[in-house]
């Protein structure tokens, strides 16, 4: 199905997923680290009338406005992230989670008196049981204040659009919010908030509350479109607020405009995505990456909003606080997937891609060549590639390599084609091109568990970054060729 964007008759959703790709977006607020305790809960103590939790296993993930960072990523942004953590274990393994996600953390401050916001959930069944959280509220003192605004500064310069994520836990304070929206000089920011008062947000482009959020700075409640209408309109007009999005879980998004100087409005409904319910957590954080990334790339904004509420719709079905990957939003609205937009990846594209993937519990399989006529020997090792794990990334050299590994008559067709061709494979997740001789560097920022290539390299040291993967626990795998099929064959029999 050919779907277009309202109001953007000439712009197809796989159009602006494409124009969304490398945008540089800022994240500044609170971060936070989510722990999932999983495991059965099946007995009662003999110590107390108690349930009894056994830890099977522990997860790891982004949450707050490092979870928005990580959803940027998923959804192919450069992404900046500016907050506070803690001098302690929580607040480094959140530093390291976002390193691996290639998320730039410089303008990240540790503070030693305040404990990196940590909200450890017991997930039984796939329910949450009990929710632990670590934590300080209260504001930055001046001297941070001071610190954290000069490092914000740069990244307000260098983005393209600006997430404010506000948790309520201190770091975005009235001097921060403030200095973020005078200095973005028209970049679209983009605020999350949280509790009142928000005068702090004046002048912002887009307010996004739910509509617990919304009733409860308007004194009015949101019930419907119209009542929920009549409360945006307020926000707008007291906070000269651009745009503003009511977030209503099942009842879907009322969003309201002003246009010109005389302060006239526009509202539009957006019914949720209907799907099977599994996890809201995160949803809120995927809108505003969405909306963000969409807007940097110079979609309007009922169009970007339109968006953000199809990849809200796919991520109320996964559990946690997950991403949503461009692949994922065109599959939901019935789009044709075009597989350059879904699978061709620069390199810090796909290690996101691998470690969200990772992070899910999956196992990556990496694999590369020149591909230069795809055969059946190639796609019978593609398929076997990927039968050793979930996720399978393909590297394909560049012309230049090609020319000098194979010769100057090499490669027969170009890098699009061939890693287009590549990408139109079921058993392949993601191509990156490369233009090394050797996938080395690729390796090494994937990270994957396996590395598949055709056994006509005898041993696991002739591969290249055998002894990088066995470091971290991986290993190589070999696989039989099907004997008589090659490139260099067919080029034979052509001529």
């Amino acid at each position: 199905m050919n779907l277009t964007l309202p109001h953007c008759s000439a712009l197809t959703v796989g159009q602006m997923l494409a124009e969304m790709q490398g945008r540089r977006i800022a994240v500044i607020g609170d971060l936070m680290l989510d722990c999932y305790l999983h495991g059965p809960l099946e007995r009662i103590s003999p110590e107390a009338p108690v349930p009894v939790f056994e830890i099977d296993r522990e997860e790891f993930k982004l949450g707050g406005a490092a979870n928005v960072a990580a959803c940027l990523t998923a959804l192919g942004a450069q992404v900046k992230l500016a907050g506070i953590v803690g001098n302690d274990d929580q607040g480094r393994r959140l530093l390291r989670e976002a390193g691996n996600l290639s998320i730039d953390v410089d303008a990240t401050l540790v503070d030693a008196n305040r404990p990196t916001t940590c909200k450890t959930r017991v997930v039984a069944r796939n329910q949450q049981v009990l929710r632990l959280d670590r934590e300080r509220r209260d504001p930055l003192c001046e001297s941070d204040e001071r610190q954290f605004l000069a490092r914000v500064a740069e990244l307000v310069r260098w983005a393209d659009a600006i997430v404010l994520s506000d948790y309520a836990k201190g770091v975005l304070t009235p001097g921060v919010c403030s200095s973020v929206i005078r200095r973005s000089m028209g970049k679209p920011v983009i605020v999350d908030p949280k509790k009142l008062p928000w005068h702090h947000y004046r002048g912002a482009t887009v307010l996004k509350p739910n509509r617990a959020e919304a009733e409860q700075f308007a004194q009015a409640r949101a019930d419907d479109h119209h009542e929920a209408t009549r409360v945006a309109e307020r926000i707008a007009s007291t906070l000269d607020i651009a745009h503003v999005m009511i977030t209503r879980g099942a009842s879907g998004m009322t969003l309201v405009s002003r246009e010109g100087t005389a302060g006239n409005t526009t509202s539009q409904h957006l019914p949720a995505t209907r799907r099977e319910l599994v996890d809201v957590t995160g949803a809120g954080d995927v809108v505003a990456a969405t909306l963000a990334t969409a807007m940097a790339a110079g979609a309007e904004f009922t169009d970007a909003a339109w968006l953000a509420n199809a990849a809200a719709g796919v991520k109320v079905g996964k559990f946690g606080a997950a991403s949503v990957t461009p692949h994922e939003i065109l599959a939901a609205v019935g789009y044709g997937t075009p597989s350059f937009i879904s699978k061709i990846m620069t390199l810090d594209n796909a290690s996101s891609f691998a470690a969200n993937a990772r992070a899910c519990g999956k196992r990556v399989v990496f694999t590369n060549g020149c591909f230069d006529l795809l055969h059946v020997g190639h796609v019978t090792c593609l398929e076997r590639a990927r039968q050793l794990g979930d996720v399978l990334i393909v590297g394909v050299n560049s012309d230049e390599s090609v020319r000098r590994l194979k010769g100057s008559k090499r490669p027969l067709q170009n890098e699009n084609d061939r890693a287009q061709i590549l990408a139109s494979q079921s058993s392949v997740d993601a191509v990156v091109v490369f233009g090394d001789d050797t996938p080395l560097e690729l390796i090494r920022g994937l990270r994957p568990e396996i590395i598949a290539k055709g056994a006509d390299y005898r041993r696991k040291e002739s591969v290249v970054g055998w002894d990088l993967v066995e470091s971290w626990g991986g290993k190589v795998v070999l696989i039989d060729l099907i004997e008589g099929r090659s490139t260099t064959r067919l080029v034979g029999k052509a001529a």
